[in-house]
């Protein structure tokens, strides 16, 4: 999710790969900085049975990796926390760190952003999705998420929620949101009010935590998981991964700065293609899952 003080950590993936077990996805992942991402443990999570009537436990997630179309730069030192493609085409994109985070509407492979608003210098941003309403986006521990006009990024409204803010997606009827747990919160677009009960993620019957930057496409949800080289497909109904991403072939070249991590998916619309970066990530990947 956010920022760590530790030497550089392998990538996890590569064990899920050749494993593909959900023990090697669920290795604790920890830290000692002060800005560490704390545990969240939600108090309502649901799960459910598959509409064939087994449970979501007994049917394996399909494996998947990258095929790479294109690549093209970002703006540099983009601490990325949430990326999207707006109706025009334009990259949509949300950064943190306090005192750095920001909305910007990016062409990709251009370097200047087209519009771009900062975040007062006490708010680490998190998570964006537009609606037909404006576009929201997340800070990490203030609670609070802001509401901006979509063209001219002004602020129409704030909204305020418990825990951490991860991850943001719009799911059309509801707005699907992490924070940091196995839990996805499923919220109303235009109040940012929570709908229901959360839903549990698991991957074989297992918790998946550190769900981060989300994506919903076509009734499903894809959910980087912090400090992974994965991509989760997930069913939000029930909770089940239905697919895990490797993305380890994207050639990325590691950074010494171990906050440079995979996070950022962004669906083409019309197309079966993604964009995906990562954190401080000075490509742009544009990939279709196969």
């Amino acid at each position: 999710m956010t920022v760590m003080a530790f030497p550089h950590i392998p990538r996890a993936s590569r064990a899920l790969a050749a494993a593909f077990s959900a023990a090697a996805l669920l290795a604790p992942l920890t830290s000692c900085s002060s800005q560490a991402a704390d545990e969240h443990a939600s108090s309502s999570t649901t799960t459910a049975a598959g509409s064939d009537g087994t449970s979501p436990s007994t049917r394996s997630p399909e494996r998947l990796g990258v095929t790479v179309l294109d690549t093209v730069p970002l703006p540099p030192d983009t601490f990325t926390q949430g990326l999207e493609v707006d109706p025009d085409g334009h990259l949509l994109i949300g950064t943190g760190l306090k005192g750095e985070s920001r909305l910007m509407r990016v062409q990709p492979g251009e370097l200047a952003p087209l519009k771009e608003v900062a975040l007062e210098d006490s708010f680490f941003g998190e998570g964006i999705t537009q609606t037909e309403t404006g576009i929201w986006q997340l800070t990490w521990k203030s609670g609070t998420a802001f509401l901006r006009d979509a063209e001219t990024f002004n602020e129409l409204d704030r909204a305020t929620y418990d825990g951490e803010g991860w991850g943001l997606c719009n799911a059309g009827s509801e707005l699907i949101m992490s924070d940091g747990s196995a839990t996805l919160r499923h919220l109303d677009p235009q109040t940012f009010e929570e709908l229901g009960p959360r839903t549990e993620v698991t991957l074989n019957g297992s918790p998946v935590d550190n769900l981060n930057e989300l994506e919903c496409v076509d009734g499903a949800v894809y959910a980087n998981v912090w400090m992974s080289e994965d991509i989760l497909r997930i069913d939000p109904a029930t909770g089940e991964v239905t697919a895990v991403i490797d993305t380890a072939n994207l050639n990325h070249v590691p950074s010494a700065d171990p906050n440079a991590v995979l996070n950022g998916i962004a669906h083409i619309p019309g197309t079966d293609e993604f964009w995906i970066t990562g954190k401080l990530w000075d490509e742009l990947y544009r990939v279709r899952f196969e």
